[in-house]
């Protein structure tokens, strides 16, 4: 049996080592990293724990102390599932459902500051995954310490994650690996007359019987107008002879879930589409030449949208060429024409390279770590156009 890929536990503890010294560089008397069920990154970095309807939070003190707070209902799965084994539950990590749970008696905030030995009243307290973090949470912070100052420290954890170690880089060529599989066989059943769910279908079986843990992205298959959407969800929609259909594919190993898309065609590709999907690839192309240590990333991205515009492309464009990826399939850093940093080895970036017309348009995308000379390719080359013989 093949050996599973995995994060080992001490790079969790080594990670909340190196936030509890960033946390202190950083005046802060905590950091609490807070995640829901969608985008669990916040925490899992630190725990390996992926909460289930209910939120979770890690709350990390300068002096290396660290605790895991989830909701009512995930003590017992926490415990079984977090290598961090220090655990508190509070009733700000309850469902959205808001149960009160009237024979339940919470834990604080107060009683996870004290027991990593964070004292005072006048604290400040460091927010990662400020976007995922809830009313309520914030509400339970303010009144447990009413004279504290609540900043923003998503910063803290997005640097540790940038750069991805070897074992990172493991999990996610696993993801490809499977990917690849699961392309192969959509593309042996898709035809005329399938819904794009069934081939969602199709990849699911394909990614877990070959050891993914979950989708790392709601599968896309998607036909004609749909194809147009940056962001879009499969539906029944039988496809049809001549539909350009577009595939991402994701599989999540230890978190990490890496993606591969392209464009295919449901019999020749002709015209405005040939165009547009050669046009893509051709972009897509130019993207990898860019990737290299030390470049500015706003100059790729400045370089990128004005050859979209140079090449009469300018409304087919929706945004730049690369975002980050990892334990979420996009993550920060994105490359923009206003991003404030260069390449470095080992940061790890879908280039994703999409164009969207009126009535439909096209994905190329797979992952890349960017190496001292450019960059290494996780995945197979991606790049051959797809006609399928209807």
């Amino acid at each position: 049996m093949k050996k599973r890929v995995t994060i080992p536990e001490h790079e969790y503890f080594e990670r909340i080592a190196k936030a509890a010294k960033l946390t202190g560089e950083a005046g802060l008397d905590i950091l609490i990293s807070n995640c829901t069920e969608a985008d669990y990154s916040f925490v899992r970095y630190f725990t390996n724990f992926w909460p289930l309807f209910e939120t979770a939070g890690v709350a990390i003190a300068p002096n290396g102390k660290a605790a895991l707070m989830v909701g009512p209902e995930s003590t017992k799965f926490a415990g079984d599932r977090s290598v961090l084994k220090t655990i508190f539950t509070l009733l700000e990590y309850r469902e959205s459902a808001d149960p009160a749970y009237p024979e339940f008696k919470p834990q604080t905030f107060k009683d996870v500051f004290k027991h990593l030995g964070v004292t005072g009243k006048k604290l400040r307290i460091g927010i990662a995954g400020y976007l995922l973090t809830n009313p309520i949470q914030l509400e339970g912070l303010r009144s447990n310490f009413p004279d504290a100052e609540i900043v923003r420290a998503d910063d803290i954890v997005r640097q540790l994650r940038v750069i991805k170690s070897e074992n990172e880089l493991a999990c996610m060529r696993e993801g490809f690996r499977i990917v690849e599989l699961a392309t192969k066989e959509v593309l042996k059943a898709i035809r005329p007359g399938v819904t794009e769910l069934q081939m969602v279908g199709v990849a699911q079986k394909t990614i877990y019987e070959h050891g993914a843990e979950y989708e790392g992205l709601p599968m896309y298959v998607f036909s004609e107008k749909s194809t147009s959407h940056a962001i879009s969800r499969s539906t029944y929609r039988e496809i049809g002879k001549g539909d350009l259909v577009q595939l991402n594919l994701s599989a999540k190993i230890e978190g990490y879930s890496p993606s591969v898309g392209m464009p295919i065609s449901m019999g020749p590709l002709v015209g405005e589409k040939r165009e547009l999907v050669e046009f893509g690839l051709d972009m897509h192309r130019w993207t990898y030449k860019q990737l290299k240590a030390g470049v500015e990333a706003s100059s790729i991205a400045q370089g990128y949208y004005q050859r979209f515009i140079d090449l009469g492309r300018k409304d087919n464009f929706v945004y730049g060429p690369c975002h980050g990826t990892g334990m979420i399939e996009v993550e920060a850093p994105w490359m923009e024409s206003s991003s404030t940093y260069k390449l470095q080895p080992n940061m790890t970036f879908q280039v994703d390279t999409f164009a969207s017309g009126p009535s439909y348009g096209l994905r190329w995308e797979t992952g890349v770590a960017i190496t001292e000379d450019g960059y290494d390719l996780l995945s197979n080359p991606i790049g051959e156009i797809y006609e399928i013989d209807c």
